[in-house]
């Protein structure tokens, strides 16, 4: 898909973070629910309300957070550093990257699958 696409809703400051703290909040859920069921010895932290930083058991981490003047998500991985842009609708969010169009959710659930070595699926509650 296209990082700028063209049937993505316009979202305001206030929408920007009712989504990003739904998707904060979302990440959170599934990452504590994985290291429930895999124990995976995963340290789940929130950050100033808009960050996130999980920590794996080899010390390696990753982290989300919101960046509300850009209205873009950013991700930092031992792959590399990502921003994800608006590209959806309320009913259906979708963040995607700007340079590759990826999907955030999917992108992130592979990125933790390699730090934490087991599968492990983030989806949107």
């Amino acid at each position: 898909m296209n990082p700028n696409n063209s049937g993505a809703e316009t979202i305001d400051d206030k929408q920007f973070y009712q989504l990003g703290s739904h998707l904060l909040h979302s990440i959170e859920v599934a990452l504590e629910a994985a290291d429930d069921i895999l124990g995976l010895d995963l340290d789940v932290e929130r950050q100033g309300g808009n960050v996130i930083n999980i920590r794996f058991k080899d010390k390696s981490v990753i982290v989300v957070n919101t960046q509300p003047p850009l209205h873009e998500i950013w991700v930092a991985a031992k792959s590399g550093g990502y921003h994800y842009r608006w590209a959806g609708t309320m009913a259906k969010p979708l963040w995607l990257d700007t340079k590759t169009g990826k999907e955030l959710l999917s992108d992130l659930s592979e990125f933790a699958t390699v730090h934490a070595g087991d599968e492990i699926k983030i989806a949107l509650l």
